[in-house]
């Protein structure tokens, strides 16, 4: 009988993402794909050193041991390599005594077609053309951007999430990029008790949620918390869109357009993800920081002639 993931948290992370393969990517660049390919297969005993989202993967997969034996979040490696260059990377997986057992290598093409059949909550990879592509497909992604922060040494995992565009649909944001601040501010207010659409990242959301439910005796390991620059009387829409799904956050800041650097490096996040390239450009400095290339924000304009 075949397994199946049933109803974990399935994350999906490309290789870049989570070790540091920028030296092999140059040769890659400089080379080509023959050199890029002996110098893998020469080193692939040598560990590489943890990428921008490996210490969100060790806390990922550190819940499981909370769980006593019940496997709760699965992580499964996606990668451009072949599974002959790849090898590195699986050797590194064991070295540092990962739990990801399974993987996709695509041979040079984008891995993300196999999100589906994962059942992927989400993507997390370096390549923003492959983000894109599932996202259009319906799939929770984001771009993670270099950051070579220090890392935290605590094993509790925080996620950040903007508003607009990444847990709800874009439609208020359209609102308010068409006409104003103003119009956004009324057409929510008259809105305040119709819930908004969901975003693509209101699954991968939820199904921390029900992970958070289990640990209703114990402390939890996972904080949510949402950082949107909504403030009152935009607030209320939110408020009650989060009820009607039954979705609960643990901490909710509405900023009124301030800058949300400051107050995402205090509430500490793993990782945080935003829409918009400018917020996500000023929080990477603090955060590791995630770019949802999704929503009106990132349509690209016509040019003019």
């Amino acid at each position: 009988m075949p397994a199946l993931l049933g109803d974990k948290l399935v994350i999906a992370i490309s290789s870049r993402a989570l070790f540091d393969l920028d030296e092999s990517h140059q040769v890659f660049e400089q080379e080509g794909l023959e050199a890029y390919r002996q110098y893998q297969i020469a080193r692939e005993d040598s560990p590489l050193e943890p990428g921008e989202a490996f210490a969100l993967v060790q806390k990922l997969l550190h819940i499981n041991s909370l769980l006593e034996g019940d496997s709760r979040v699965e992580v499964v490696l996606l990668s451009r390599n072949s599974a002959d260059t790849g090898l590195r990377v699986f050797n590194s997986i064991q070295h540092y005594q990962l739990g990801i057992t399974r993987a996709a290598f695509a041979g040079g093409r984008s891995p993300f077609t196999y999100i589906p059949a994962f059942g992927c909550h989400l993507f997390l990879s370096t390549h923003a053309e492959d983000v894109r592509a599932t996202l259009e497909a319906g799939f929770a992604a984001a771009t993670i951007l270099p950051s070579r922060l220090r890392r935290e040494t605590r094993d509790e995992l925080r996620i950040a999430f903007d508003g607009d565009a990444v847990l709800f649909s874009d439609e208020s944001e359209q609102v308010f990029q068409r006409e104003g601040l103003a119009a956004f501010q009324a057409s929510e207010q008259a809105a305040a008790r119709q819930p908004l659409g969901g975003g693509p990242f209101k699954p991968f959301l939820a199904a921390l949620n029900r992970i958070q439910t289990e640990f209703a005796d114990a402390p939890c390991p996972i904080r949510t918390a949402l950082f949107t620059a909504r403030s009152a009387p935009a607030h209320e829409r939110v408020i009650r869109t989060l009820r009607e799904w039954n979705i609960r956050l643990d901490e909710s800041l509405f900023l009124g357009g301030l800058d949300k650097s400051d107050f995402l490096q205090a509430f500490g996040a793993d990782l945080f993800f935003d829409d918009q390239e400018g917020h996500c450009q000023r929080a990477v400095g603090v955060v590791p920081t995630g770019h949802v290339p999704h929503g009106i924000s990132n349509f690209k304009k016509p040019e003019s002639t």
